[in-house]
This record gives C-alpha cells, structure tokens and sequence, in this order.
C-alpha cells in the first residue's frame, strides 16, 4: 500500500511539475495576445494586468498604416526558396557522399562538417564585405544565399548518414529492373529519405524564419526587409510602443505556429526517424 500511495504521489507531483512547464511555454503567447489589444498607456501602467477595454485597433494599424504585408511575404519567399534550394542539394550531395568513394571525397564532407562549427556571427564582416563587393546586397534574392549556404552542412550531414541506413540492395534491385541511376534516386531513394528530410526541414524553417542578423546587415531598404527586422522599426529613439509591436510579434509567429499545427504529426515522426536512423 505504501509503495502504492508513494508511486502515486509521484506520478502526481510529476504531472503537476509538466503541467506548470507547459505553462511557463504557453504565457508568453498569451502575454503577446492580451498585451496587444491594450493602449500604450495602459501597458506601462500594468504590463502583465488584463486589458480594461479590448481594442484590435494595433492590428489594423499594423495591416494597414506599415510595410508589415512586404515583410511577411518577403519572410514567406525567403523561407521557401531557402527550403527548396538546401533539402534538394542536400540531399543530392548527401546521397553521392553516402555511397560513392572519390577522390576528394573526405575532404569534401570534412569541410561540410567545418560548416556547422563555424559560428554565424563570425561570419558578418566577411559577408558583409563579400555580398558589398559583388553587388549582392539589398536584393529579394540576397538572404536566399547565405540561408542556403549556412543550412547545408547539417542537411547534408543528417542525409548522408540516414542514406547509409538504407540497404544497397534495394538500389541493386532496382537497376535490375532496368531503372536508370536518376530515377532510382528521386522516385526510390528521394521517399524513403522523407522522414530525415521533414526533420531538416523543420529546423532550417525556424532558422530562417527568425534569422535576424543577415537580415539586418545585409538589407537596407523596407522593401526587402524580412519580419524580424521590420518589427525593430517600431522602436523609437526616445520611447516604444510596446503594444503595437507585440502585436507584431504575435502576427509574425502566427505563421510558424499555423504550419507546426498543420504538419505536427509529420513533424513528430520525422524527429523519431531522424533521431533513430540519423
């Protein structure tokens, strides 16, 4: 009976213990959503009290009175295209480095691996100057460049390693069956390699889509600035408003959330598999 009620009492504080830091995780939002419908005033009265009178008026301003919509759709292609470029050479060259041995070969997957420790704030001057120096900078297409080049080695690290799990045989088989070598690797090798590719792609989505530091060294005009940067703009020099720019904040994860929401099954599977295989 003891070790009954003891086992209880465990799985009771134990559950109590997660509920609270699911919490911890879920206030922020919360925060955001309620801070947003307040007036400035009111916010620094009482930053974590609940609103007197609701007012969405921050929304609309936002939506309507600023470049939020450029931002959005800029992030949106940014993200896209970063995702299509870095799981597609990534997993080619994941492939090739998987099952063939060349010349140059451990050099190759030596320098991918020196990619991902590499840290990115070392890399600002040196891109700054580059980007400068060729005419890159302040582009739709300048922040697909450096996402796409940062996000490689660990794409290419966890497909290489996961395509190494896959027998040969079933590429053996294949070529039996009179499948030429490119087929076999986008209508084969390409689907069975979608559970690692689901899980690159969920951490270079959220990479990308709050990188801040590229963005803000490498774009100038509103025109090409993604959301993270745009949001500074609502600091002023002397005051903030904080309401409007929480509600800009919560607009800008709505997306993230939407698509986690949407795939959250296929993201939890590809997680397993890529931990289990990778």
């Amino acid at each position: 009976m003891k070790n009954n009620s003891s086992r209880k009492l465990i799985h009771i504080i134990s559950n109590v213990f997660v509920m609270l830091f699911s919490l911890s995780c879920i206030f922020p939002a919360i925060w955001l959503f309620y801070s947003s419908l307040k007036s400035k005033s009111e916010f620094y009265h009482s930053p974590l009290a609940l609103p007197a009178q609701p007012d969405f008026q921050h929304y609309w301003s936002i939506l309507t009175k600023s470049n939020f919509l450029t931002w959005l759709v800029n992030s949106i292609r940014n993200s896209f295209l970063s995702l299509f470029f870095i799981l597609l050479f990534g997993f080619i060259i994941g492939y090739f480095l998987s099952r063939y041995r060349f010349k140059g070969r451990n050099l190759m997957y030596g320098l991918f691996l020196v990619g991902m420790l590499v840290p990115v704030h070392a890399l600002m001057v040196p891109m700054y100057v580059l980007f400068t120096k060729m005419g890159l900078t302040d582009n739709w297409y300048t922040l697909v460049l450096p996402y796409t080049a940062l996000g490689l080695p660990i794409s290419v690290f966890l497909v290489e390693s996961y395509v190494k799990s896959i027998p040969i045989e079933v590429e053996e088989a294949a070529a039996i069956d009179g499948s030429s070598r490119h087929r076999t690797l986008f209508s084969i090798i390409l689907p069975m390699c979608a559970p690692i590719l689901v899980t690159v792609g969920i951490i270079q989505f959220f990479y990308v889509w709050n990188e801040f530091t590229f963005s803000l060294i490498l774009i100038d005009s509103e025109q090409w600035m993604t959301v993270p940067v745009g949001i500074t703009l609502f600091k002023g020099q002397f005051s903030t408003d904080f309401p409007k720019m929480m509600t800009a904040m919560l607009l800008a994860i709505l997306p993230a959330m939407l698509i986690y929401f949407i795939f959250s099954k296929k993201i939890i599977k590809g997680m397993v598999a890529g931990a289990v295989k990778g």
